[in-house]
């Protein structure tokens, strides 16, 4: 006996890891550290997958292990399967570990983007330590950003945001910059007592750079406490977000329909309601019909429903599809 799916997702920070019944049950799942070839190196990334798939057999009972397949399909949808030599390089490496008797790698935005709807079509903006944003028209054309940072012209996500943060409270203090809330917050997070103590325990290394991405919450506090420094760097990633959106949907030619535009990443967990409306009033202007849907399933549930979808060969139902959602996001709020 074997699962039907073996659904991966694959960010920069963590993967989660699920193994799915033919009937959309849920069989066991387990959440780990980066499998990002990028973030942490193939071989190390390879390796920790198998070990997470193979817990997760564990938890669902399944036997493992002298080479079996674990599962019909394995669908991982992953950070840093960016261009066409990414996705050769890692469907080489998941056929040598066997862990499903076929593969599917794509990018991790895709697999967002079904966690998020069932039309099979639509846009999906994810906003979480980056920013990037994928979509699929009616046709099935397919339409993303290469979003590899400054390199490639994106800001936003939690690490800008936080580095506009830090920059704002430093400014602020030294009189560059118009007081602002943050000159007290951001090394308040941090148990400092003001900006210059939090610039130089990064730069001494006591404190690391990539902990910036933390304090979008802080950040959206201010902000909705009218904080003017705040506000100005959510209006600047409300901006780019639905900027995005919009390139999307021109380059697709969507403007005339209604799609949904999937909002997935930890920082649309915010509940700054002037934020959500700055990134529908840019929608749409250009495409009116256009509906924001927030993810509340985490994005493994997209990798699962593509793999039913393959078994399928067609969309699974709407009714299916919602109850594996539901069991995937109650096992992800328990990790928390």
């Amino acid at each position: 006996m074997r699962a039907a799916v073996l659904a991966v997702d694959g960010g920069n920070s963590k993967a989660d890891v699920a193994l799915v019944g033919a009937g959309g049950e849920l069989l066991g799942a387990i959440r780990g550290p980066s499998v990002s070839h990028q973030a942490v190196g193939l071989d190390t990334g390879m390796d920790r997958l198998r070990d997470l798939a193979l817990s997760a057999a564990q938890r669902a009972e399944l036997p493992s292990g002298n080479g079996r397949p674990l599962a019909e399909v394995g669908v991982y949808t992953l950070a840093g399967a960016d261009y066409p030599s990414d996705i050769d390089l890692l469907e080489k490496e998941l056929a040598r570990r066997a862990l499903s008797a076929t593969n599917l790698v794509i990018n991790d935005s895709f697999g967002a983007l079904r966690a998020g709807t069932d039309r099979g079509w639509g846009i999906v903006l994810i906003c979480g330590q980056g920013i990037n944003a994928a979509g699929i028209a009616p046709t099935g054309d397919r339409a993303r950003f290469d979003a590899l940072g400054e390199i490639s012209g994106d800001w936003g996500g939690g690490t800008s945001i936080g580095q506009a943060a830090l920059a704002a409270a430093v400014r602020a203090v030294d009189g560059r910059g118009p007081r602002t809330r943050l000159e007290q917050a951001v090394p308040a997070y941090f148990g400092l007592p003001d900006p210059p103590a939090l610039t130089r325990a990064m730069y001494e290394d006591r404190i690391s750079m990539e902990r910036l991405t933390e304090l979008s919450p802080v950040v959206f506090s201010a902000a909705i406490n009218g904080d003017a420094a705040a506000r100005s760097i959510v209006d600047r990633l409300a901006e780019e977000l639905s900027t995005m959106a919009v390139a999307l949907i021109r380059r697709l030619d969507l403007a005339s329909l209604d799609p949904e535009i999937v909002l997935a990443g930890g920082v649309f967990r915010t509940n700054d309601e002037a934020f959500f409306a700055g990134v529908r009033e840019g929608i749409t202007a250009v495409a009116p019909r256009a509906r924001l849907v927030r993810l509340t399933a985490p994005p493994v549930a997209g990798a699962a429903l593509l793999g039913l979808d393959r078994l399928r060969d067609g969309a699974l139902d709407i009714e299916t599809a919602g109850r594996l959602r539901t069991s995937l996001a109650d096992w992800s709020a328990a990790q928390a």
